[in-house]
């Protein structure tokens, strides 16, 4: 037996590491708008001069595109040639964020962004439906969070210092370097092996989606926060430019978080730990609603930045696992999309509500608590699926 799957995982074609750098470099490209939303944010204030509700509003727009584009890989990837999809997506997201130099007032730019967003949705779709289709896609999804938290830090510190034309140009720009490595794609996805494998611990196909919807909630959390950490930083009387390093630095953190969840999934199962994050994540962001201390704000943004690697490394690895056919894979970048929208435009109504960045945190901690109901019953489900099945 062991023969054999060492035969099929010899035979996908996106276990080549050609296939794996193009889909890792893909996902930090598609992801860049996400995870700089603290310094692209603060741009559009500074420079656009928009409120806080439509910064939100705009962040919220880009996300949507981000789902739509995800969706539509979802269904098209098993009939449409994915290095096609790529293109799509690149073309997409290159005129949009070339439109955006152009047309800065808001109405235009809720568009363009929805636009841009809907671009990215498709190619990076795509590379994420490709890390999992990996014969270890938990393994694949680790070294992409290892490489996002390091994107990440870099974004952090080189969005600031460009104009609102350099940061649209940076986002072309990584588009362009993919045109000449496309082709390193597999067109289409591996041949449905003849042989099926089984484990103790393989888990129902049905779960998989139950990980997206979970997604999408505990996006929720992280869209809001991530979206309004700068700016409630500066409405709680911290220094803006303080604020901005530590969250800066912080994303080092990052790396802390993938190699933890690493350790934790090779020496313990892959189900309680998450639990013991959520908790935890609750906490973290939860402080803020309390008080916007110089203290309270480091302890919370260096929580979040490690806890967030560490969940992502156990979702997006745990839905690749339990749907081997790619679809739910590539509605991942959906979920978060999803998820990262609702949760600014939740905030935006918040402020518009004047009810204010603490009410903001107490919608990030109730987000990420439903999240751990979510997966504290799953687990519980499958406790008593797996004793039932041995008696």
């Amino acid at each position: 037996m062991a023969a054999t799957e060492s035969s099929i995982a010899s035979q996908n074609p996106f276990d080549n590491r050609g296939s794996f750098v193009l889909s890792l470099y893909m996902t930090l490209v598609g992801y860049s708008v996400l995870v700089a939303l603290p310094a692209i944010n603060s741009a559009w204030v500074d420079q656009l001069g928009f409120s806080d509700v439509e910064v939100n509003r705009v962040a919220s727009s880009d996300l949507l595109g981000l789902f739509l584009g995800s969706v539509a890989v979802s269904f098209l990837i098993r009939f449409v040639n994915r290095q096609h999809l790529i293109y799509a997506g690149i073309a997409i997201a290159i005129a949009a964020n070339w439109l955006c130099i152009y047309f800065t007032d808001y109405s235009a730019m809720l568009v363009l962004r929805a636009l841009a967003g809907f671009g990215a949705g498709l190619y990076t779709a795509v590379a994420v439906a490709g890390m999992g289709a990996r014969s270890k896609p938990r393994e694949a999804f680790n070294w992409m969070l290892l490489a996002f938290a390091f994107s990440q830090f870099i974004e952090l510190q080189l969005i600031p210092h460009l104009s609102m034309t350099g940061i649209y140009g940076f986002f072309i720009a990584t588009y362009v370097v993919t045109l000449p490595f496309v082709s390193l794609m597999p067109s289409q996805k591996p041949a449905k092996p003849e042989v099926t494998l089984t484990s103790a611990g393989q888990r129902p196909g049905a779960l998989a989606w139950v990980g997206i919807f979970a997604i999408v909630v505990a996006y929720i959390n992280i869209g809001a926060y991530w979206s309004n950490i700068e700016l409630a930083a500066e409405a709680g009387g911290l220094d803006g430019d303080w604020a901005a390093q530590v969250i800066s630095w912080s994303v080092l953190l990052s790396f802390m978080g993938c190699f933890g969840a690493m350790y934790v999934l090779r020496h313990f199962d892959h189900d309680r730990p998450v639990l013991v994050t959520f908790v935890l994540m609750v906490i973290a962001v939860g402080l803020l609603a309390v008080d916007i201390s110089a203290g309270f704000f480091i302890f919370s943004v260096a929580m979040f930045n490690f806890l967030w690697i560490f969940i992502d490394v156990y979702q997006m690895g745990g839905v690749s696992a339990a749907d081997r056919t790619g679809s739910a894979a590539a509605f991942i970048p959906g979920a978060q999309g999803l998820g990262q929208m609702l949760g600014p435009l939740a905030a935006s109504f918040l402020l518009e509500q004047g009810i204010g960045f603490d009410g903001i945190f107490v919608l990030c901690a109730g987000a990420s608590a439903t999240a751990l109901l979510i997966y504290t019953l799953s687990y519980l489900s499958t406790r008593t699926h797996a004793a039932e099945s041995t008696q």
